[in-house]
């Protein structure tokens, strides 16, 4: 059955090989039936790739521990569900998955456009999409097998288990959302290239790739929160982001991405940005790349990585690779890639668009480089020199929030050029509001001047939003009579891109506001305890009753029992843990408890047991911190919202 999974990978391989090739004569030749095999070599790449997962899933679940990943990954008393998650725990498995991934969208592609027959970048696009898929799957093939096999006498009665940290149903949802949003990103990419090299520049390509892209960017978004979820929940240190490499690793692609769908509709509004978008599209997919290389390259120490491995020096080559031949095309289409039309004014719509495109590539640029300024500094001066969180926090928060002011200009500004007279009406509520937020705040005794601005501007931008919705629904109320219900909904419904996009930008605001309350206003308590004793932190006391022992199927537990109590009333009981798993006993783990509120959450983690019963208790206050988490799942859903078809008038639709 393993020969199966790896003679399925292997065949794989030289069917995108096939397909490569094909795709490029077909094209050439003019040969619509070249193209078609091509189409279905894409298919047949689908279903081997599918067979190699489904037999290492198999030998997950069957405790084939002769397979060596299996071993490393998994144990006999491991439940079911992190035996599928071991499919992409470590670096083969993860590896296997991206191309089962990178192969599954290669073939909607192909499903969606298998009508095409006019359009000549759609073959160039299969054989860049398959160059992409060749590399990942002859580093799986002949570098980094899934597959590989211990000797037959020496196989062993039970594997290593799967790390502590990754039993957690984070590690159910985050590597696949993230891993699915790098791949994602492979298809503008290819579309963006195949129009280069037609010169079929047209905005037909962009239209081609932008659910594509959008779905990339939700996969993104909700693979970054999810990984701050799993961090504050399960790695006990009270915090959500770190500004780990990988962490940054899959935080920059995401700005860049973000940067590109913000300026790509002045390319289909006003013919502008056509250069810079390009570059965008190339940037984004490189630094997915780049993700996929710190990960598994070893280079940078990271709490996430893979470990150190042989395959640095491929990506590198790879990621140069493209980069040269990308440039080479945008250069060579320089004078076909001209704007149609120029900035008209300062004051207006695409103004604010490119200023938001200059702010989220700083942050991607300064976050770039705080991760790399260790190989930089060893280069430099021999010595490997790391930037903490301190850095990445004093540079990037000013950015931030210019962002978040952004987002509350520009809705205000029209296209093309605004008038005095557009800008004093539109700026009055939304500005009188922030001041009076403003002056209630310092009033309060805040005296931190940027958790104010945050706090001030986050009024601004919700407000700004809400006007939006309210023109288009009175509008709607004048033109067709409609009540307010209806026309809010028919608002939704014939403008999703429009309306979603504010959607999306209102979880933007509660992250911000979540970030803010969290980092600027928390507060820690450390104490050890006996019996009876409490902890007290601001208006809450942890009132220790006891500790009890338990057994699990692959771990030992302690659980300490703690009565909260605020302002003196009893509100529950809390039960911070502490876990021994079997098969990494020397690696104790803390399992939190938090009791969340939209004002705050008191995280608790049981930090150590002494003889007695006595225990060491901290206790964190991180207020607002629940807004972070809702803001994330208020973008997803706007994310998705602007996924759905487009309404289209009767008229148009039979046009």
């Amino acid at each position: 059955m393993i020969d199966v999974g790896r003679f399925a990978l292997a065949i794989s391989f030289f069917v995108s090989i096939y397909v490569i090739v094909v795709s490029l004569i077909g094209v050439l030749k003019k040969d619509v039936r070249m193209v078609a095999s091509a189409r279905r070599g894409i298919y047949a790449i689908f279903f081997l790739s599918s067979i190699s997962v489904a037999v290492l899933l198999n030998a997950f679940f069957t405790d084939n521990f002769q397979v060596k990943y299996v071993s490393h990954y998994s144990e006999i008393s491991l439940p079911g569900y992190y035996k599928f998650t071991g499919l992409w725990a470590g670096q083969e498995g993860s590896l296997l998955f991206w191309i089962w991934g990178m192969a599954m969208a290669v073939a909607l592609v192909a499903f969606q456009n298998r009508k095409e027959r006019d359009h000549r970048f759609l073959p160039y696009a299969y054989a860049i999409l398959m160059v992409i898929y060749a590399f990942f799957a002859i580093l799986a093939s002949f570098m980094t097998n899934p597959f590989d096999l211990f000797p037959a006498n020496q196989i062993p009665a039970d594997g290593n288990g799967l790390n502590p940290m990754l039993q957690t149903y984070g590690m159910i949802i985050h590597p696949p959302a993230l891993l699915w949003g790098y791949v994602g990103f492979a298809v503008p990419f290819a579309f963006a290239m195949a129009a280069l090299i037609t010169n079929e520049l047209d905005p037909l390509w962009i239209k081609k790739t932008r659910r594509w892209t959008i779905l990339s960017w939700i996969l993104l978004s909700a693979g970054n929160i999810l990984g701050s979820e799993w961090a504050y929940a399960e790695l006990g240190w009270g915090g959500y982001w770190a500004w780990d490499p990988v962490e940054n690793a899959s935080f920059i692609p995401w700005l860049t991405a973000s940067a590109y769908l913000h300026s790509v509709m002045i390319q289909e509004r006003r013919g502008m940005l056509k250069v810079w978008n390009m570059f965008l599209v190339v940037v984004t997919f490189v630094l997915t790349i780049f993700g996929t290389f710190l990960v598994r390259s070893g280079v940078l120490q990271s709490v996430h990585d893979f470990g150190v491995s042989e395959m640095g020096p491929y990506f590198l080559t790879f990621m140069f690779a493209v980069i040269a031949a990308s440039f080479y095309l945008i250069y060579y289409r320089w004078n076909d890639l001209k704007s149609d039309n120029q900035l008209e004014s300062f004051l207006s719509r695409e103004s604010t668009f490119l200023l938001n495109n200059v702010i989220l590539l700083a942050l991607a640029f300064a976050t770039l480089w705080g991760t790399m300024f260790p190989l930089i500094s060893e280069f430099v001066t021999g010595e490997k020199i790391t930037v903490g969180p301190p850095f990445f926090n004093q540079v990037n928060i000013p950015l931030f929030l210019v962002l978040l002011i952004i987002l509350g200009i520009c809705p205000l500004i029209g296209w093309r050029k605004a008038t005095a007279e557009n800008l004093r009406k539109n700026f009055i509520l939304p500005g009188v509001l922030a001041i009076v937020t403003a002056i209630a705040l310092i009033s309060s005794g805040m005296r931190d001047i940027y958790a104010t601005l945050f706090f001030v501007f986050s009024v601004f931008v919700t407000v700004t939003i809400y006007m939006e919705f309210h023109r288009g629904v009175r509008a709607r109320k004048k033109l067709a009579g409609e009540g307010v219900l209806k026309a809010l909904g028919s608002l939704l419904w014939k403008n999703k891109r429009r309306y979603g996009g504010y959607l999306i930008h209102s979880g933007i605001i509660m992250i911000f506001v979540g970030i803010t309350g969290s980092s600027a206003f928390n507060v820690e308590e450390t104490q050890t305890l006996g019996v009876g004793e409490g902890l007290k932190i601001r208006d809450y006391t942890l009132r220790y009753e006891k500790i009890y022992f338990h057994r699990e199927s692959n771990y030992d537990s302690a659980t300490a029992v703690l009565t909260v109590l605020k302002d003196g009333k009893k509100q529950g009981i809390i039960e911070p843990e502490k876990r021994r798993y079997d098969k990494y006993a020397e690696e104790p783990t803390s399992e939190v408890a938090i009791e969340r509120s939209l004002k705050e959450d008191l995280f608790v983690i049981l930090a150590s047991i002494h003889e007695g019963d006595k225990v060491t208790i901290r206790a964190k206050i991180n207020p607002l911190i629940n807004w972070y988490w809702i803001g994330g799942i208020v973008a997803f859903f706007g994310g998705l919202y602007v996924l759905l078809p487009e309404y289209k008038r009767k008229e148009e639709a039979e046009a």
